[in-house]
């Protein structure tokens, strides 16, 4: 026993600041966004009139969720439940994957394997740790959402979904860890199974039943198959059902006996899928930086822009759906129609414009890893190594990121042609501004180069929490910024929220143009300023 407590302390240790950082974070943003959608929309009436559109416009229920009728605590899980799920799925893709197959890579895992400690109380120590974050973060939300002024009872409910929402993909990082041979490849695979609960949830609500008043919505099949939906399919202050838990706890069950079936007949430090052996010799096309950039990063780059295609695939398809089921004799649909082709667009147009802006954020996440390789590189001694050989820093550096700046660009290509594709086979029209858009989502994306290459240079131990929490809060801000309430002045601090909008009649770019310029400064500044930082610094 106390050697499981030692263990399990030890995470504790390690994690207790992150963790600590996960569950204000969310559980201030539950409270936040409680605030915000009261003072937002102060009364029964409003909030109906936005659910009006929202159900008329699905786009708009694939980012925020599963409309149940215009009251403030319903109006408010409608609003923020789902990307709720998202950040508890993510802490905890993220937390299973540092102490599974990270461990495995740095080697402390055989160690505490060949101690009297074994294999397995390590898996029940994380798994231990898991559930006592998931109820800090359950608890969190149920006293932001109680602090907020919702009812007690339906906070309890919400609390306790994205609690068990989060054991789900605390089981699904585990399971991830046993087949990927890295952790990079097991945080991008698990990660893009958040994203794609999230897709399949936002699916559901978008192409679900409309009651005749327009203020509720039964959420379609593919809901049924998302973590997130089963979340939401608490009805959480309408209904408070408590059997939907039932699936995610089931989930995470599956998944953890799955995981410990698969650690029995392996290794230490092996994985289902195997990495490939290396050469004894470098090839050719791997001398200089730049190649030695792309050897460390090419695996996460491809799991990105497969991410990306596939995000795309789904944008296509999903625009091609919504359009047609948004096509009803309501009147509401009819004066949004309206309203959107007077400002030169169409419905298809703002449809593949919204969900383009999930690939700009994979985009942007793709090229944030190349600076966040660098730290990596740097904390473990092997940039050290390198510098050491006839090689500049400005070099090395520039390698990185432009390293960083091509999978940009690649992952938007990718996405690109998985929404023209999806597009072309169903005979939409908006084939044609497919590239335009995706085009669009690359300045905001490479500004998540550039800041965190200037926090590298300046911070360098604040490299990773910094460069995670600009995206975070970029997300948070310019896409669901509008939804909390925020003010119009805060918002423009997102570099999401200056994406050009293309449209038939012509697209603004200046937008764009300034991103770019103000990447190319701190690019400039990161270049000049590493020269004169010592390698390895904390």
């Amino acid at each position: 026993m106390s050697r499981f407590l030692d263990l399990y302390w030890q995470r504790l240790r390690r994690d207790r600041w992150q963790l600590l950082s996960w569950v204000v974070s969310i559980g201030a943003l539950a409270l936040f966004a409680t605030t915000a959608v009261a003072s937002a929309y102060g009364d029964d009436a409003s909030r109906a009139e936005i659910l009006h559109v929202a159900t008329a416009t699905p786009a708009i229920l694939i980012l925020r969720g599963l409309v149940r009728g215009p009251a403030l605590d319903a109006f408010t899980f409608f609003q923020i439940f789902a990307f709720i799920g998202v950040l508890a799925g993510l802490m905890n893709t993220f937390m299973a994957v540092r102490h599974t197959r990270a461990e495995e890579e740095t080697g402390r895992a055989e160690l505490v394997a060949a101690t009297a400690a074994g294999r397995w109380m390590p898996l029940a120590a994380t798994v231990t740790h898991g559930l006592v974050a998931n109820v800090l973060v359950a608890a969190a939300v149920m006293f932001g959402f109680i602090a907020g002024g919702l009812d007690a009872a339906g906070s309890l409910v919400a609390g306790l979904a994205t609690g068990v929402i989060g054991l789900a993909f605390l089981a699904v990082g585990l399971l991830a860890s046993e087949f990927m041979s890295t952790s990079r490849g097991a945080n991008g695979a698990a990660a893009g199974l958040v994203v794609a609960a999230y897709l399949l949830r936002g699916f559901g609500d978008a192409t679900g039943e409309v009651s005749q008043d327009g203020l509720t919505v039964t959420a379609a099949w593919p809901s049924w198959v998302s973590p997130i939906g089963w979340g939401q399919q608490t009805f959480a202050y309408t209904g408070n059902r408590w059997w939907p838990l039932l699936l995610p706890l089931g989930l995470g069950v599956v998944c953890v006996a799955l995981t410990a079936v698969v650690m029995s007949r392996r290794d230490v430090g092996a994985s289902v899928l195997a990495g490939r052996r290396g050469r004894a010799d470098a090839r050719r096309s791997l001398r200089g930086p730049f190649a030695l950039a792309l050897r460390l990063q090419q695996g996460a780059i491809a799991s990105w822009c497969i991410g990306g295609f596939i995000a795309g695939l789904l944008t296509g398809a999903l625009g091609a759906a919504i359009q047609q089921v948004s096509i009803t004799n309501s009147s509401v649909t009819a004066i949004l129609r309206a309203m959107i082709e007077a400002q030169g667009t169409t419905m298809a147009q703002l449809l593949i414009a919204v969900l383009f802006e999930i690939g700009g954020i994979l985009a942007a996440a793709c090229g944030l890893q190349a600076v966040l390789r660098l730290r990596q590189e740097e904390v473990a001694g092997t940039a050290e190594l390198v510098l050491s050989e006839p090689l500049g820093r400005v070099r090395w550096f520039g390698s990185f990121l432009g390293l960083g700046a091509a999978s940009v660009v690649l992952v938007m290509v990718f996405a690109a042609l998985g929404a023209w594709y999806s597009l072309l086979v169903s005979g939409e029209s908006a084939v044609g501004n497919v590239w335009e858009t995706a085009l669009a989502q690359i300045p905001a994306a490479l500004l998540y180069l550039a800041l965190p290459a200037a926090v590298f240079v300046v911070v360098p131990r604040a490299t990773v929490p910094i460069g995670w929490a600009l995206l975070a809060l970029g997300v948070v801000l310019g896409v669901y910024g509008g939804m909390l309430g925020f003010d119009k002045s805060l918002r423009d601090l997102s570099p999401f929220t200056h994406t050009p909008v293309v449209t038939s009649s012509g697209t603004d770019w200046s937008g764009g143009f300034w991103m770019l310029g103000i990447g190319a400064a701190l690019v400039l500044f990161a270049l000049v300023a590493v020269r004169r930082r010592e390698v390895g610094t904390a």
